[in-house]
């Protein structure tokens, strides 16, 4: 089989950065492009030397039309508005879009997956790596089995680069803990404490969200019960390996039909 020929999105950007790297170390996979935003310091550099590996000879762009010309996939960690764009290009052209960027409102998520209608393969997740993902697993088994009587905090930290919060990560394991419960999360989740707030209502998802210094992901679940607790921890120390769990994904998805799926899916995961 041909390699799937891949343009990275948000190609300037720190995960872009290791996007690329990591392709270039992969098999099955080449790099055809690299596009960023009009305004990134970026454009105009070679792909290579931003990653930190040697000069590729394909340098950062603006011009989506061009960098897909010939893409079967594109690797997408930028922004929610570039992101939505992206998904209807995909659907045009009949591409897997591989979408690692957080930060969706409700209706950009109703756009992402009308473009899987429109023709897109998507594979979207609030982290793409193996052990955020089997992680989520664990927390809605954990949250399926422990009763009301365990009360769920999601506890997480970013560098202070990080636009959004929640992460899209600790969304994630809250939406795995609500599956687990068998709630919805809009409806019981806390994501702030100010001033006299009163008891802990029952059955509440809380999210606890710090920011600061150069940490590249660390999140905690936490079940908190009378007399005991039990907290589930995943720590990231390289972005490669979200770099490589978006591979596994684009991967697994060339043969798939429109649709939107998760990692989840990708690695057979309930």
């Amino acid at each position: 089989m041909a390699d799937l020929k891949i343009v990275v999105s948000g190609a300037g950007g720190r995960m872009g950065a290791a996007n690329i790297a990591t392709i270039m170390q992969s098999k099955g996979i080449k790099l055809i492009g690299a596009i960023d935003h009009k305004k990134s310091p970026k454009i105009g550099l070679d792909a290579g030397l931003v990653a930190g590996i040697s000069p590729l000879k394909i340098f950062i762009n603006d011009n989506i039309d061009k960098a897909l010309e010939n893409a079967d996939a594109i690797i997408d960690f930028s922004s929610p508005q570039n992101s939505i764009l992206l998904a209807n290009q995909a659907a045009k052209l009949g591409l897997v879009h591989i979408i690692g960027t957080t930060g969706f409102s409700l209706a950009q998520e109703e756009e992402i997956a009308q473009a899987a209608k429109n023709g897109a393969i998507i594979v979207k997740s609030g982290n793409m790596s193996l052990g955020v993902n089997l992680l989520a697993s664990l927390v809605k088994k954990a949250a399926n089995t422990l009763d009301e009587d365990f009360d769920i905090e999601i506890v997480e930290m970013h560098h202070r680069h990080k636009v959004d919060a929640p992460s899209g990560t600790a969304i994630l394991l809250g939406q795995a803990a609500a599956d687990g419960r068998d709630v919805d999360l809009e409806k019981n989740s806390i994501r702030s404490r100010d001033g006299i707030i009163g008891e802990r209502k029952e059955g509440t998802i809380g999210f606890a969200t710090l920011r600061g210094g150069s940490v590249i992901g660390e999140h905690s679940v936490i079940f908190a019960g009378s007399a005991e607790r039990i907290e589930l921890t995943h720590k990231s120390e390289d972005r490669s390996l979200f770099a490589k769990g978006a591979i596994k994904a684009a991967l697994w998805a060339r043969d798939k039909k429109p649709a939107v799926y998760s990692m989840f899916d990708v690695l057979d995961l309930d």
